[in-house]
């Protein structure tokens, strides 16, 4: 048995036995990338679907929309109770909901069984990677929190690669429908082995009054929020990491479409094209991750800075691909290498809100950067850019939009301010296995 030890500040050590984390992280991967293909195998499906339904394009989108919607809705809520509960056990169910409600999609009779069948697999995945990230960070030393939260979150860009390109394979041989089926069965198991993933003992914040009777709830949610407001630095980081996903949304939507309509691509070729850049992202959050780390040295707030760097690379960049260079292999070569800095917040910045944020209540803290990732970066950025598209063309949008980086940039200087502050205010707060 380990003994608690300090979450990260004071020591430096696993909270588990090295195998037990490792096997825990290998988990919590492999279930975000299930996550992901679940939630993007639909994309491959939609030719199928629109002559088998005669759907709109409108509605065809709404069955992506409706995740994103439930994912941000619910995140928080499913969040605050798996820290005051257990992260394992929610987990588990989280991960039994979507897996069962992908399968469901294969079922479908119509429409409106479909749709309601993908808010479910929303309602499943609403919180898993805020929880799942908070596992990690908790069950590893803080200097590998970068690389290995980078390399979890781009299970997401991994899954989502995958889901297309399973999605289409799985189509063409025995039928659409059959896709939902067999990417959400090994969901299924996934959430059963969890079930041996070691977790962390829920530690006490504030649920509890001085004369030992225990807080109501919304005493115990008011209190969660004022100690989440008065964290600045969570606050300015989440904006940054929401600026910086606008670029990337922007992009991972509409490349195929540019490619298509300037570089004269077939559209299934295209979409094979974007998938590298795609990737270049994945590789990208794992890569900075690290990187950033060892940039930063022994000093914090350097970390903040680095990133800070990086993000007006990724302007500097795509500027320069969409809006200077002539259409062509060079223009691409450029824009896969904004594909690879553009991903420089993941990892970096879920360690900075670690960092800062109680134990207590770090999946609830990784949910609200979830939340602000969702409403003000990953849904802006595919809208805004059709929307300027509309006004002027999509190279114009695609050169514009990546500005939005240059205000992630200053979201991560002014962090730098109350970094090392709010890292000091829950230092030496003690974290022990469950």
């Amino acid at each position: 048995m380990h003994l608690p030890h300090d979450d990260g500040h004071g020591g430096d050590d696993y909270l588990v036995s090295r195998p037990q984390a490792w096997f825990a992280f290998a988990m919590t991967f492999a279930l975000m990338l299930f996550d992901y293909i679940d939630r993007q195998v639909i994309v491959s499906l939609f030719p199928h679907m629109k002559a088998d339904w005669n759907l709109s394009d409108k509605q065809l989108g709404g069955l992506v929309s409706v995740i994103s919607i439930v994912v941000a809705a619910g995140g928080l809520p499913v969040a605050l109770l798996a820290d005051r509960f257990s992260r394992v056990k929610s987990v588990v169910v989280m991960a039994l909901v979507w897996s069962s409600a992908t399968i469901s999609c294969m079922f479908a009779g119509g429409y409106a069984q479909l749709f309601a069948a993908r808010a479910m697999v929303g309602a499943g995945e609403a919180g898993y990677g805020s929880v799942g990230a908070a596992l990690i960070a908790s069950l590893f030393p803080r200097r590998l929190r970068g690389a290995l939260l980078g390399g979890f979150f781009a299970a997401a860009s991994l899954g989502s690669v995958l889901g297309v390109l399973l999605g289409g394979v799985i189509a063409a041989r025995w039928g659409w429908q059959m896709a939902f089926g067999v990417v959400g069965v090994p969901g299924l198991a996934l959430a059963l082995l969890y079930l041996l993933v070691r977790d962390y003992k829920t530690v006490d914040i504030h649920g509890a009054t001085q004369s030992g009777t225990q807080l109501s709830l919304r005493s115990l949610l008011r209190r969660t929020a004022n100690t989440l407001a008065r964290t600045r630095t969570l606050v300015w980081a989440c904006l940054g990491a929401a600026m910086q996903l606008i670029v990337v949304s922007a992009i991972w939507s509409w490349l195929p479409s540019f490619l298509n309509r300037y570089h004269g691509v077939p559209a299934d070729q295209a979409g094979k094209q974007a998938a590298l850049v795609v990737l270049a992202g994945a590789l990208g959050s794992f890569v900075w991750g690290t990187m950033v780390e060892k940039l930063a040295g022994a000093v914090a707030r350097r970390r903040l800075l680095v990133v800070a760097g990086l993000c007006l690379l990724t302007t500097l960049i795509f500027v320069l691909a969409f809006g200077a260079l002539p259409h062509g292999p060079g223009q691409f070569r450029l824009v896969l290498l904004g594909g690879f800095a553009m991903a420089c917040t993941v990892g970096p910045i879920a360690a900075v809100v670690f960092d800062v944020i109680h134990p207590a209540m770090r999946a609830t803290g990784a949910a609200v950067l979830s939340l602000t990732q969702n409403l003000l970066g990953l849904a802006v950025g595919p809208f805004l850019t059709g929307w300027l598209s509309d006004l002027w063309n999509l190279q114009i949008a695609l050169t514009l939009v990546p500005l939005f980086s240059l205000l992630a940039a200053a979201a991560f200087i002014r962090a730098m301010r109350t970094y090392e502050s709010d890292m000091r205010k829950v230092a030496g707060i003690r974290v022990s296995a469950g």
